[in-house]
């Protein structure tokens, strides 16, 4: 076995879809330096690249490449061309999973979930981190998750998911990810799931300095009132208007916190405005709620510069900093093999799918009561009927009658993993599929 790397010995990181670099920035903190970003956005690219290079030039060393474009366009970047990367990290869209849609999986033409497990399959990282919205632990998806792992299963890694919230590092606001993090073999036992810190911090005190930095007599009672966790911030879409802070219902919790949810202010309420003010949060208040917060996360979005909902996107859409810091510290000590090789990361998930194991390992046609058998009857007939029904959404499932009994046999994987024929080219060709990529 290789010993792990050495304390002075840098991590290296690639990253896809990588954001205006909330993932980045906590990665950064977490010891790793990007060799590579990848974002199809040029607003949030722009936003990358010029944080990046500041911490570039801060540390004395080059900046990495930011480059733009579609992820998935081999003209944008070679993946064989960073191999050896001690992590391969990504925010793959959301859209395909996401509670709020309509849970495509594989049949939406977003979806880069699985050609981000080949992509690792090519340039072999030590450890891989993905992140997604917590629609994908759902039962919907159960096949699609266990292909991931049998993927990365059959390239050397052990991999597992875990549902994280944001509120349990130190963000003041709910935000549940679901997160993915593979690691080779020899590193696999050393990785430990970062836990959640003792306090919860709420949007009152995270955002009482921003709120009264105008001169607002209101901003300390409104303080007090806001005295709990933020929900989830959605970043919203191309396809809709100016930046608000979400659907209905999510409008009305911010209500509760004294916070009006249409629209985002250009500054902190004055020292005119009213006491009992319900104030909209600026962009700045936006990214604190985010994790931003505090000398190390310092990140310049260029809100000066007259484009408010840009902005608002690209905060709004980010993986937390602090989360993706706790993480990154967790996978960052399993690649310098800290502490003892006890973790079972990768042997017994609890988001494995056992119809999609037990069709894939019979091989053949199989009934409804011989899954049942495979199972030892701890699903019914029902169930198990159920459990097709959604596997059929991203596999092809060839039904067939058999002596009176439909039998089932799994077949091939919908979705996209860098097929020439795949339906996802023509999509973007068309720049149909551009202007849906938030």
């Amino acid at each position: 076995m290789m010993d792990g790397l050495g304390p002075e010995e840098r991590l290296t990181a690639v990253e896809i879809c990588a954001g205006a670099g909330g993932q980045s920035l906590g990665l950064h903190l977490a010891g790793f330096r990007h060799t590579l970003a990848v974002e199809i956005d040029r607003d949030a690219a722009a936003t990358l690249e010029r944080n990046l290079s500041r911490l570039a030039e801060k540390e004395g060393h080059e900046p990495p490449l930011v480059a733009v474009g579609d992820v998935a366009d081999s003209s944008v970047w070679d993946p064989q061309s960073y191999t050896g990367v001690s992590l391969l990290a990504g925010g793959v869209p959301c859209p395909p999973f996401s509670i709020a849609g309509r849970q495509l999986g594989s049949s939406d033409e977003r979806d880069l979930f699985a050609w981000a497990v080949e992509v690792a399959g090519k340039m072999n990282p030590d450890a891989v981190l993905l992140e997604n919205v917590r629609g994908l632990s759902m039962p919907r998806f159960a096949g699609y998750r266990q292909a991931v792992l049998d993927r990365f299963a059959e390239l050397g890694y052990r991999a597992d998911w875990r549902l994280l919230e944001a509120k349990d590092f130190g963000v003041p606001q709910l935000r549940p990810r679901f997160i993915l993090v593979a690691l080779r073999e020899e590193f696999a036992p050393y990785f430990a799931w970062p836990e959640p810190m003792p306090t919860v911090q709420t949007v009152g005190a995270a955002l009482y300095d921003l709120m009264a930095a105008n001169g607002w007599q209101g901003a300390e009672a409104w303080a007090k009132r806001a005295n709990r966790v933020a929900p989830t911030v959605v970043g919203g879409s191309k396809k809709h208007g100016g930046p608000d802070l979400g659907p209905t219902r999510a409008k009305r919790e911010w209500r509760s916190l004294g916070v009006d949810g249409l629209g985002i202010a250009d500054a902190a309420p004055g020292p005119d405005s009213p006491a009992d003010l319900v104030p909209k949060l600026t962009n700045q208040m936006v990214a604190r709620i985010q994790g931003w917060a505090g000398p190390a996360y310092d990140w310049d979005f260029g809100d000066g510069r007259g484009r408010k909902t840009t902005t608002y996107r690209q905060i709004g859409n980010a993986f937390p900093p602090p989360m993706a810091r706790a993480v990154g510290l967790a996978i960052a000590s399993a690649l310098r093999k800290e502490g003892h090789p006890a973790g079972d990361h990768g042997t017994r998930s609890q988001y494995s799918d056992e119809i999609y194991r037990a069709m894939r390992e019979h091989g053949g046609y199989v009934s409804l009561a011989g899954l049942r058998r495979a199972l030892a009857g701890t699903l019914t007939e029902e169930e198990i009927e159920r459990r097709i029904e959604f596997l059929q959404q991203d596999f092809e499932i060839d039904v067939r009658q058999r002596g009176g009994l439909l039998t089932y046999r799994l077949g091939n994987w919908r979705a996209f993993r860098g097929q020439d024929d795949h339906a996802r080219h023509e999509a973007f060709a068309t720049d149909r599929l551009r202007s849906k990529i938030s």
